[in-house]
């Protein structure tokens, strides 16, 4: 790892997750939106390699500010879950790319995104697979361009910022569905942009994220002390102070 933030209950650390997760202790629940190998895929989409060479994902559209996404770190290849099943709680999205390597589950997170609009040349729902008990559930809330339910759609402002981005409530509503204690700690082991660090800290649970891509990084750090500075005037100094920092790591 390269560097390592401490953001309120956050721990946010620059690197590869497969380093990180040996000094890690005491998660109780993994949730990400891994790279899953689609780099294939969108290639076909891809609006060719820039000047750097750099092989680079479809454009957003210039409303939103349009802008060439580099290739997301660890999705030329197929994803192996095997590092992450063996926490408590478990919710990986893309499950449906890589079931082959999971166990049989019953409470699969499918995310809703077009929400009765028509359909388009993309998925219509994005899949995550649960070692949690229950029966499926569905997060519905449309996500196409810059038609975005909820805080994102901020009229094309912002753009998105990472390409493959979640919206806070979905993640917010996976961390739902794991029926947390308060005290729980989160674990997002490929960040991107933040949101499922947003969602943990908003609900005043520790957080660790790991990120290998410096500008995503730096978004989620920026996301995450936003989140945890607005968390902070709805809450009192007496109950900060009962709550525990971060999970300690060793190294």
């Amino acid at each position: 790892m390269s560097r390592v933030e401490h953001i309120g209950l956050a721990t946010l650390y620059l690197g590869d997750c497969r380093d990180v997760l040996p000094t890690i202790r005491n998660v109780d629940a993994v949730v990400s939106d891994p790279p899953y190998g689609v780099k294939e895929r969108t290639a076909r989409k891809a609006a060719g390699r820039g000047r750097d060479g750099v092989k680079r994902l479809p454009r957003c559209s210039k409303a939103a500010g349009a802008r060439d996404w580099p290739a997301v770190i660890g999705d030329d290849g197929p994803f192996d879950p095997t590092p992450w099943l063996g926490f408590p709680k478990v919710v990986l999205f893309g499950g449906n790319h890589f079931s082959d390597k999971l166990p049989g589950a019953s409470k699969w997170i499918v995310w809703d995104k077009r929400e009765g609009t028509g359909p388009d040349d993309n998925a219509d729902c994005e899949m995550a697979w649960t070692n949690l008990k229950g029966p499926a559930r569905i997060h519905r809330q449309v996500w196409r361009g810059l038609i975005r339910r909820g805080e994102e759609n901020d009229g094309g402002k912002s753009g998105r910022l990472h390409p493959t981005q979640k919206p806070i409530a979905l993640m917010d509503f996976c961390l739902d569905q794991c029926r947390l204690d308060p005290a729980a700690t989160v674990m997002d082991p490929y960040m991107g942009s933040g949101p499922t660090g947003v969602a943990a800290v908003r609900r005043g649970l520790r957080f660790i994220g790991v990120e290998i891509d410096p500008t995503y990084f730096d978004t989620a750090c920026r996301r995450i002390e936003d989140a945890q500075r607005q968390a902070g005037l709805f809450t009192t100094p007496a109950i900060l102070a009962l709550q525990s920092p971060p999970a300690k790591v060793e190294g």
